[in-house]
């Protein structure tokens, strides 16, 4: 549910739900053909092995704390390298991109007229659209319960990463018809957050024997305790230094690549 609460809202307003799963499908694909070039064979041994995971995701968030503020639900693609030992232990790196076209926060509530529009350099209304921009980066440690899978390299999946988040309100002067916001100008209203974050994950991985079915999801929590970056805001006319804590709770589907160092069997793709 969470990832399809408010699917359509998310999306920035000038980009289609349909154009971004035709460019997530098409990533997918190309991962796969790259699999497929590389696997050496159909299937291994049912025993526990050692290799290198690269991943993707798509995760859907609700934002709660001093983030639920300012965005509302967002989408997020992520990027995990992760090294699984023969013990099943995971060590890597995550990044994640969100981004949501629902914004809650206005900078510029300050310059709409009566009429509901903010009028731009021209006299004519300005055409101003809001999103949600951001990005973590984490450390990731954790492992995978072998004894809750259907082989020896799947099962119950628990990671903990440790990083830094960070988030904006991107704003968009479709024809640049609004001075006040254009160049540096759009500094003192973007309210770039920044700061020390956690991410914790726990779900279901499923490495197949196949080597191509291998397929991740459960829950995410982070949390950033975040800061304004921006030294002075023009809405407010004070700095940004408010101490913050952002948190994101969601629910997260992928998918994993896993290199094999030397495979057990002389199997080849033709």
């Amino acid at each position: 549910m969470v990832l399809l609460c408010g699917i359509k809202n998310v999306l920035p307003h000038n980009y289609s739900m349909k154009k971004y799963f035709f460019v997530c499908f098409f990533l997918l694909l190309f991962i796969s053909a790259f699999s497929q070039r590389f696997v050496r064979h159909t299937e291994y041994k049912d025993s526990s092995h050692h290799f290198v995971m690269v991943g993707i995701h798509l995760e859907g968030d609700l934002p709660f704390g001093d983030m639920a503020s300012r965005f509302a639900g967002n989408l997020n693609v992520g990027v995990p390298i992760v090294y699984k030992t023969q013990n099943n232990m995971l060590f890597g790196v995550e990044g994640n991109y969100f981004f949501s076209g629902n914004v809650r926060e206005n900078p510029l509530n300050y310059m709409y007229n009566s009429y509901g529009s903010i009028t731009g350099s021209g006299g004519t209304p300005a055409n101003i659209r809001l999103n949600e921009r951001g990005f973590t980066v984490y450390a990731i440690i954790g492992g995978i319960i072998k004894a809750l899978g259907t082989n020896k390299n799947s099962g119950l999946m628990a990671y903990a990463g440790f990083g830094y988040m960070e988030h904006q309100i991107h704003i968009a002067d479709i024809g640049r018809n609004l001075a006040a916001i254009n160049g540096d100008m759009k500094k003192g209203y973007d309210r770039l957050t920044g700061g020390f974050a956690m991410e914790q994950f726990i779900g279901y991985a499923f490495l197949a024997k196949n080597r191509i079915v291998n397929i991740y999801g459960g829950f995410t929590f982070q949390e950033g305790f975040t800061t304004g970056l921006r030294g002075y805001q023009y809405d407010t006319m004070q700095p940004d230094s408010k101490k913050r804590n952002d948190i994101l709770i969601g629910i997260r589907l992928g998918w994993f690549l896993p290199l094999y160092k030397k495979a057990p069997k002389e199997f080849y793709y033709n």
